[in-house]
């Protein structure tokens, strides 16, 4: 693993890249992001995006979820991936909030992986997005960036990677570096074909000097 001191000079040029990364999933308030987050579960955030925009018009409150049939929900969101599963897990977290929580998300990390289909990733989302709290949420593209450039160890659990990075990262940059290696990840450092040729981090990136070769050889 490269040094802390490396690792935020990577971060620092990330964060060139990407000075104004955010959450990319549409969303009005706490409720809306937690199930947007929910659903973006092995599906990207475009695909929820076109469900959401007729589905928070359609269901507003935790009570208009509970009003209608779970196949009708599972109708609603079909195009999502596990949609059947979702759908089930929409109307059991909505249950929980109207019994437990006054029909509102709580704000407590600890209470928001109660609820049925919050993880730690969908609840470090919620806290920091939705209400400030410094959190590092570690997605398919933090885990697979960060491991990529050394940061973190390729064998590191997704928790072992959200450690490794919170002891590396000031708390107070966990928010926007979370976001900013989500768009590294989703628009640079690509799953299949990252951009390797034109990565500022080339250099540094024992990865992409290995694909660099490997593409060099072949030609």
């Amino acid at each position: 693993m490269i040094s802390k001191k490396k690792t935020m000079q990577m971060l620092d040029v990330i964060a060139a890249m990407y000075p104004d990364a955010e959450c990319e999933l549409l969303h009005d308030n706490p409720f809306e992001l937690t199930i947007a987050v929910l659903m973006s579960a092995q599906c990207t955030d475009a695909a929820v995006n076109r469900v959401t925009r007729s589905l928070f018009r359609k269901y507003r409150t935790p009570e208009d979820y509970l009003a209608v049939p779970v196949e009708e929900l599972m109708d609603d969101i079909r195009s999502i991936g596990l949609y059947r599963n979702k759908a089930k897990n929409i109307q059991a977290l909505c249950k929980i909030l109207i019994e437990q929580h006054g029909g509102d998300i709580p704000r407590e990390h600890s209470e928001l992986v109660k609820l049925p289909g919050v993880g730690r990733k969908t609840a470090n989302v919620v806290v920091s997005v939705a209400f400030g709290v410094p959190a590092l949420a570690v997605d398919t593209h933090v885990e697979r960036v960060s491991k990529r450039l050394g940061i973190c160890k390729w064998k590191d659990s997704v928790t072992q990677v959200e450690e490794t990075l919170c002891s590396k990262v000031p708390r107070e940059r966990w928010n926007k570096t979370h976001h900013q290696l989500i768009f590294f990840g989703r628009y640079h450092c690509l799953a299949r074909n990252p951009k390797c040729h034109e990565c500022p981090l080339l250099a540094d990136c024992r990865e992409g000097r290995k694909r660099k070769k490997v593409i060099t050889d072949a030609e």
